[in-house]
């Protein structure tokens, strides 16, 4: 999920294989969120992107409905309505958190080792 760019440090290149799907996912949550501050568009577009084509439609209902979500959030962004795009990405990611038994903090981060 995460962005196809060759990463300068073996050790953080390891580090994110290593990486639990559940850890991947709220990294790929975490990365639009802090495009999102910076008004980073071609980046919340990337993620968005990489959050759609990460989907198991084998999985059923759930990425259909998560697909339909990632669309609405892209034409937030071509409507520039960004704040809405991040807290609908932001409500996403706690819920994830959530789910895998992550505490988010305020910050929308969380506390643990996913």
């Amino acid at each position: 999920m995460m962005e196809n760019t060759p990463i300068a440090n073996p050790y953080l290149e390891q580090e994110v294989l290593s990486w639990s799907p559940e850890k991947l996912v709220l990294k790929t949550y975490d990365v639009f969120l802090a495009a999102s501050r910076r008004r980073d568009i071609v980046r919340m577009n990337r993620t968005l992107a990489q959050l759609m084509g990460a989907l198991n439609f084998e999985a059923g209902e759930i990425a259909v409905r998560l697909y339909r979500l990632y669309e609405y959030c892209q034409r937030c962004l071509w409507e520039r309505r960004y704040d809405e795009a991040a807290e609908l990405i932001r409500g996403l990611r706690d819920a994830w958190a959530q789910a895998f038994g992550l505490e988010p903090t305020a910050g929308g981060t969380t506390n643990g080792e996913h």
